[in-house]
């Protein structure tokens, strides 16, 4: 399976590691580049863009993001435009629950 992964943090770059040695093939953007040679050693793709990120993806997509609370809608509002009907976007962080439900 290929995934979509946003937010390269302590966190999320664990659980691309993980994702990977699951047998997965992993495409990540992370607002600041600083992961990028970090990430391409694991054997993860970078992509430059959320929009090269969700176009690297065959649908129906799914795309993990593991952000801060507080910039998960945010992120939202930047994926969601970008994704179709039948698309998946997994909320990893630690959000509040009545906030992943909504």
């Amino acid at each position: 399976m290929k995934i979509g992964f946003c937010g390269l943090g302590r966190m999320g770059m664990n659980m691309v590691a993980r994702i990977q040695r699951g047998g997965h093939d992993v495409i990540a953007w992370n607002r600041s580049k600083s992961k990028k040679d970090a990430l391409l050693q694991t054997g993860a793709r970078w992509a430059e863009s959320l929009e090269e990120l969700v176009s690297q993806l065959e649908a129906p997509r799914a795309i993990w993001i593991m952000v801060p609370a507080e910039s998960v809608d945010e992120m939202l509002a930047q994926i969601v435009p970008l994704c179709a009907p039948g698309d998946i976007i997994i909320d990893g962080g630690n959000c509040r629950h009545t906030d992943t439900a909504r």
